[in-house]
């Protein structure tokens, strides 16, 4: 009997550890998930407050913004029906330019604004980054852009 209660005891202890890890783990993941937001669903309030997400979408013509010497730049993102300005301060890609799909890393400030603390900028000219190319079908209501 006491053999019996002793493997019962050791069963329960595992179950309890799977489950902490488990929690854990789910946790930590939910943490580190960015999610996608067009600038449509930003301006309708869908990101959640205090998160970090990704917004997407083209950089607006004549919104580019920098002071000489300074790393900080403003720009404006569309997907042709609402915009986000967006700031960030660091060394924007190479192929960063009015006109270009780009998705920003980072979180919304409270004047409305998305404080970016990564840019990335497609890589060739055929390519848009998927989240981005399918925020602009939905606006145009299907049609290719």
């Amino acid at each position: 009997m006491k053999a019996r209660h002793q493997r019962l005891i050791a069963i329960g202890l595992v179950l309890v550890g799977l489950g902490l890890g488990t929690t854990f783990l789910l946790r930590a993941m939910n943490e580190n998930i960015l999610f996608y937001y067009s600038p449509s669903q930003v301006a309708a309030g869908e990101p959640p407050e205090g998160r970090r997400f990704r917004v997407g979408g083209l950089v607006v013509n004549g919104s580019i913004d920098r002071a000489p010497g300074d790393l900080e730049v403003r720009f404006v993102l569309t997907d042709n029906a609402k915009t986000v300005p967006v700031v960030y301060s660091g060394i924007l890609p190479d192929l960063f330019r009015e006109g270009q799909g780009i998705i920003a890393h980072g979180e919304l400030t409270k004047d409305g604004s998305f404080r970016a603390d990564e840019v990335l900028a497609k890589h060739d000219e055929n390519y848009m980054p998927p989240e981005v190319e399918d925020s602009l079908k939905q606006v145009h209501g299907g049609a290719e852009t």
